[in-house]
């Protein structure tokens, strides 16, 4: 493996950290701000935000800036946002450090994921860009528990300073570590931007939007569901958020080898998978080991669904890219707000804790059809080509 890999993911450790410890110190900076609750999670909707615009526009921006510089800017700006919340003095200026630092997010792993395939030979790009996203995984494991519960003790702005640290200590393994890489021939902003109009550009982020959309219907409310069904003491809690981070590690380690094989099966099973896990979720919930082992199970088929959108993503815009893996990060990111939105919906309406499970079925089953939609068009469109080339249409199949 090479160690520019390691570089690019302590970057993702850094950027998973942010954005998911917030849930757990939003009652903290609420006391200390004198705010609500239900207002200081405007925090992590400003995060998200920031990701989904930030995405596009920074990787247009900087489509004729090499890549490591570019990865070094990026991660400059994510360490300076952090540092701004960790120095905020009051509410209206930590919700600015939260736009800031989610800025670069989605540029980081559009980049990240471009230069991770192109350090690697030939047939092994998933592995890389996986390799990647396990420092986003990990962060699950150890960065938000421990994160969180650093904040308990000594004071939310403090996980924001460590935070700025790994962001510094990041910045210095890019710097070291990834190697400059001649910039390809690049048409400017607009060029860039045109690759979102594909077709099949925009059916991934459709299936990442409401296929991964499901995975947070449940993630939302997965503490509430295990104490509240399962019986489980609220102690408990933080391991049952960390089991869902080793499953979505397992998941990830998973997804590299099997999305070089064949990406759009692999895409399929986690999305038909995730459907059918929900389901049963939905009846066992009170039988405690069989909800521990669907949280984790849940947790490995989600992340399953990373890799394989971003391949296939990244393939369609061929000529540009990054512009396209960056906006899936936007597309996971509205796949967060929205799956959670409509999970609190359900449960407000009055059909019980475990209802977002059956939310998130149908959103990944909808994931699911709009993926086979995009398999049989991109299918249709090899046949086309194979036949003006006189090639065997498995030669161009992708499958």
């Amino acid at each position: 493996m090479p160690l520019a890999l390691l570089a690019l993911a302590v970057g993702a450790f850094g950027i998973g950290t942010t954005e998911f410890v917030m849930m757990g110190l939003l009652p903290n900076v609420a006391d200390d701000l004198g705010t609500s609750v239900p207002t200081a999670g405007y925090l992590v909707s400003a995060y998200a935000l920031g990701v989904v615009l930030g995405a596009p526009l920074l990787t247009a921006v900087g489509a004729r800036v090499p890549r490591k510089l570019m990865l070094l800017l990026l991660m400059a700006l994510f360490t300076l946002g952090n540092l701004a919340s960790a120095l905020a003095p009051g509410f209206g200026t930590l919700l600015a450090g939260r736009v800031l630092a989610g800025l670069p997010h989605g540029a980081f792993f559009g980049v990240g994921a471009v230069v991770a395939a192109r350090l690697v030979r030939e047939g092994r790009a998933a592995r890389a860009v996986a390799t990647m996203f396990l420092g986003l995984t990990v962060a699950n494991i150890v960065g938000v528990p421990g994160g969180t519960a650093l904040g308990q003790q000594l004071g939310w702005r403090a996980t924001f300073v460590v935070v700025t640290l790994i962001g510094l200590v990041a910045m210095s393994a890019l710097a070291l570590l990834v190697p400059r890489m001649p910039l390809e021939h690049q048409g400017g902003v607009r060029h860039e931007l045109r690759a979102l109009g594909n077709r099949q550009v925009v059916l991934g982020l459709l299936t990442a939007v409401f296929g991964f959309g499901g995975v947070f219907a449940v993630y939302s409310y997965l503490a509430s569901m295990m104490t509240q069904v399962t019986g489980l003491a609220e102690t408990s809690v933080t391991w049952v958020l960390a089991l869902f981070g080793i499953g979505m590690t397992l998941g990830t380690l998973v997804a590299g080898p099997l999305t070089d094989r064949a990406p759009r099966r692999t895409l399929y099973a986690a999305l038909g998978l995730m459907a059918a896990l929900m389901v049963a979720f939905h009846f066992v919930a009170p039988v405690k080991w069989a909800a521990l082992v669907l949280v984790g199970l849940l947790g490995a088929v989600g992340f399953l669904i990373t890799t394989p959108v971003q391949m296939l993503v990244m393939r369609a815009a061929s000529h540009a890219p990054t512009i396209a893996s960056a906006s899936n990060h936007s597309a996971f990111n509205l796949a967060n707000a929205g799956g959670a939105w409509l999970g609190g919906v359900v449960i407000a309406a009055g059909w019980g804790w475990t209802s977002p499970t059956l939310v998130g079925a149908a959103l990944a089953l909808v994931g699911l059809a709009i993926a086979v939609t995009a398999g049989v068009l991109d299918r249709g469109d090899s046949r086309v080509v194979a036949r003006a080339h006189d090639v065997p249409v498995e030669a161009h199949s992708g499958r």
